[in-house]
């Protein structure tokens, strides 16, 4: 089980609530700050979710914590024809809401108010899941993967996309280096929040990974599971089907 870690160590609001705050705090600065940081390298992730989604030919997709909608908006080249993004951050999804509205997707992609953890669709409603970069943000990890496996079809595929630590020199040293030098660094010089980058980088470092994960994914009742860490290591897609 992963560490508990929280953006805000002397707050008294649980980790869901910090969250909450941080993403509501840096909403207008993260898309910007979130190219640098990944140098871009975030959007080919994104886009092998996607090829992923694409081949179960879904009708209906959720996107879990969708922030700004990024992978929402490019999950509607899988052909899906309802995709729905859910963030716990309203100051997120408002960013999310116009970059929608820019590409005239209304029709297409809803962007809802919501907790990962308590999942506001019956049992059995979509096709595909996805959540890139959310799962660490999990108050309870394990309840959100169940929440995620009740409302997946059978058979329909849960991706998951989620940073993770380079295990090979010398790739492994230099993440190291960028995560907890350069990365604060940077949102100390250009956000609001200079909490929020330092936690992004930490979670990530004690975040389980790999066949950790897959383990955990296992233990909650998801069959066909498997992993591909992408950029040696840097971040790693996630796999997993429903009975």
């Amino acid at each position: 089980m992963s560490t508990k870690v929280k953006p805000y160590k002397d707050s008294d609001l649980n980790k869901k609530q910090q969250v909450t705050k941080m993403f509501d705090t840096i909403s207008k600065e993260y898309d910007g700050l979130n190219r640098v940081i990944s140098f871009g390298i975030d959007i080919k992730w994104r886009n092998k979710v996607v090829d992923i989604v694409t081949k179960q030919q879904p009708v209906k997709v959720l996107d879990i914590a969708t922030g700004t909608g990024d992978l929402a908006i490019t999950l509607t080249k899988s052909g899906a024809k309802e995709i729905i993004g859910l963030d716990i951050s309203d100051g997120m999804l408002e960013v999310g809401r116009k970059k929608v509205a820019a590409k005239n997707l209304d029709n297409v992609i809803s962007m809802v108010l919501g907790d990962s953890e308590s999942l506001p669709f019956q049992d059995n409603t979509f096709d595909a899941i996805t959540v890139a970069f959310g799962v660490r943000n999990f108050e309870n990890l394990e309840q959100g993967l169940s929440e995620i496996l009740r409302v997946l079809k059978p058979n329909g595929v849960f991706v998951i996309l989620e940073t993770s630590v380079p295990t090979q020199t010398p790739f492994k040293q230099g993440y190291k280096f960028y995560t907890k030098y350069i990365l604060p660094t940077i949102g100390r010089v250009f956000s609001k929040d200079q909490s929020a980058y330092a936690y992004l980088s930490e979670s990530a470092s004690v975040f389980p990974y790999g066949e950790a994960l897959n383990n955990i994914l296992r233990k909650i009742g998801f069959i066909d599971v498997s992993n591909k860490p992408q950029t040696f290591g840097a971040a790693t897609i996630y796999t997993a089907s429903k009975k």
